[in-house]
């Protein structure tokens, strides 16, 4: 089971996180979460850019759901 923690966030860094929040249907503890992933993700991997890091999860999600194409190396199509 989850585990809850009290956190006391600037008001300004609050608002942007509603802001983003609202932006991507999500509450504002999901946001929180995602942000946190995002940056453990960084931190494990300093020298990959973080939309390299996205792209790459989101290959591998589409490889599970089967929507994915091979890449053809020099093929121009």
């Amino acid at each position: 089971m989850p585990r809850v923690y009290t956190v006391r966030l600037p008001d300004l860094l609050g608002k942007k996180i509603r802001i983003r929040a609202d932006l991507e249907h999500r509450s504002i503890s999901e946001q929180i979460k995602k942000y946190l992933y995002d940056a453990l993700l960084c931190e494990e991997n300093p020298d990959v850019p973080l939309s390299f890091i996205k792209e790459t999860l989101e290959a591998k999600e589409e490889m599970k759901a089967g929507i994915s194409q091979e890449y053809e190396f020099g093929v121009i199509k």
